[in-house]
């Protein structure tokens, strides 16, 4: 990929689209603030998905059944009962395996140790080879697991090698207790310092009422998807809607991560946007397919089209006890390169969550679906009781809106101010920007009325920005870090032949048309 983290960290402060949460007091780990235009970023990518995936589902077209797709929106509360998360399984089995550095105090994820090379074994003599470094990890688990991910580990490392050579292919994995005198702390690297992974539960807790004792102790959610499925039974006896449908949910989820790292990416406060979409069980896996493959086409209409973006299927020792079949959507960052992080996951649930919501709450929580069933004389069908079966394209909004801007980061040396975000029109916080070439003689006034149009038409979706100071170049080089797409220019020949300059920021080409041409012009390159 070839792109600097750090130089888009840098770009992303410098501009105002995403700043360190508590910034003045020192910041607070794995919590980001977004700034004007990271807000603005994020607000159009939410839109575009609600937009595709709620108010007119996958474009209009039709699903497996050759039905309309048909979805409905709840919003519900990051707090929910306690119970709500005992059905789930969060309680008992959402958790990290954690070890604690000693020496330093570090915490680490124990699976996040994974080929950490180990200086006291960097160099070993292998019968009839040269040495090599050595990578271990810890075995966590049954040696049967163990063995698993031994076999699982050694793919992976030797796949990567195919592609760069930097990953030796001798790999060793050993149980913990094995290792514990070697081990070194990635932080401070005191040898046999660290301490036997444990597991961590990730829900943050919070006390519900004025007594903050036991029996008042409460989770921030860790996704939004539950909350659908406690309401799910409510949403068909209030509608009209009927199986197949699906419930999208947007909102804030907290995970206490052990090691939140990677600028946005693994946060502890995060936006998630996930439907639940109920179909019968036999027509489930067409419709995991479906909402698989639109995904990847969605992603690609909104600018990640190239080469960092791609499918992969979970192998079948990735997928949850409950799950037919999972695919990620997984983006090339630079700090994942050349390896993919996930975006968005689409997993096939089956009844599992509906299934346990009705055994801990004790509400029936099935579905009867009037057009199944054996067929009557009378030509009607005798019906069929069910509990659906769930497909769940879960994506991440913070992650989304930083891949956004990884792969919009551009830089082109043969510019005067090479770095460039080149943003998908629909997603650039800034849609236009109109300037007057100097502050006088007539054009801050033009520039204005023009200004005025354009944002009583396009405002909604953006911002139309102004500004008549500094030189036309600089101006320019300010809207091409903050990815403004079009730019347009009022100069002595606007107020004689009633023209403007239209700049693009990809190419920096530049053309005359018609001022009152302005708004047709861009509503067509917006694709509004």
């Amino acid at each position: 990929m070839g792109k600097s983290m750090d130089a888009i960290m840098a770009l992303c402060k410098r501009r105002g689209f995403v700043y360190q949460a508590s910034e003045i007091y020192g910041g607070i780990n794995g919590f980001w603030d977004y700034g004007p235009l990271g807000t603005l970023l994020k607000r159009n990518l939410r839109e575009a998905w609600w937009q595709d995936m709620i108010m007119n589902p996958c474009w209009g077209r039709q699903g497996p059944d050759g039905e309309p797709v048909r979805c409905v929106p709840v919003e519900t509360r990051i707090i929910q009962h306690p119970r709500v998360w005992e059905a789930s399984g969060h309680v008992g089995g959402f958790n990290d395996p954690m070890v604690d550095c000693k020496a330093c105090k570090s915490r680490f994820r124990a699976d996040h140790l994974i080929a950490l090379p180990l200086h006291a074994l960097t160099s070993v003599e292998t019968a009839g080879e040269q040495s090599r470094e050595v990578f271990v990890f810890y075995g966590l688990g049954t040696p049967a697991e163990v063995r698993q991910q031994r076999a699982k580990e050694i793919a992976r490392l030797e796949a990567q090698r195919t592609l760069q050579s930097l990953v030796p292919p001798l790999v060793y994995l050993h149980n913990y207790e094995t290792l514990k005198a070697d081990f070194e702390c990635p932080a401070c690297r005191q040898r046999g310092s660290l301490t036997a992974p444990r597991q961590f539960n990730l829900m943050f807790k919070t006390y519900v009422g004025a007594t903050a004792s036991e029996d008042d102790i409460a989770y921030l959610r860790p996704e939004t998807a539950q909350g659908i499925f406690v309401q799910f039974k409510n949403v068909v006896d209030t509608t009209r809607i009927k199986v197949p449908f699906g419930i999208g949910n947007v909102g804030t989820s907290f995970r206490n991560e052990v090691t939140p790292r990677n600028f946005t990416f693994r946060s502890r406060e995060f936006e998630q946007a996930e439907l639940e979409f109920f179909c019968h069980p036999d027509d489930s896996q067409g419709w995991y397919r479906f909402w698989r493959d639109f995904r990847m086409e969605w992603w690609r209409s909104i600018g990640l089209a190239g080469d960092n973006l791609q499918l992969r299927e979970h192998d079948q020792d990735e997928l949850s006890h409950y799950s037919t079949g999972t695919c990620d959507v997984e983006y090339r960052f630079p700090f994942t390169a050349p390896d993919f992080g996930e975006l968005e996951g689409v997993a096939h649930r089956g009844c599992f969550d509906l299934t346990q919501h009705q055994e801990h709450s004790r509400v029936k929580l099935d579905y009867f679906d009037q057009e199944r069933g054996e067929l009557l004389p009378n030509g009607s069908r005798k019906g069929e009781r069910y509990i659906p079966h769930v497909i769940e394209p879960a994506a991440g909004l913070d992650r989304g809106a930083l891949a956004l801007i990884c792969e919009a980061y551009t830089v082109d040396e043969s510019r005067p101010s090479p770095e460039i975000m080149k943003f998908h029109p629909r997603m650039a916080p800034i849609k236009a920007a109109v300037f007057p070439l100097v502050n006088k003689d007539g054009m801050p006034e033009v520039a204005q009325k023009l200004t005025d149009e354009l944002r009583a038409r396009f405002g909604r979706h953006g911002l139309i920005e102004s500004d008549p100071k500094q030189s036309i170049g600089k101006r320019y080089a300010r809207m091409d870090e903050a990815g403004c797409p079009y730019c347009f220019t009022i100069d002595g020949d606007t107020l004689t032949d009633q023209t403007v300059t239209v700049r693009d920021r990809d190419s920096g080409a530049q053309e005359r048309i018609a001022i009152d041409k302005v708004s047709g012009y861009l509503s067509e390159r917006l694709g509004l």
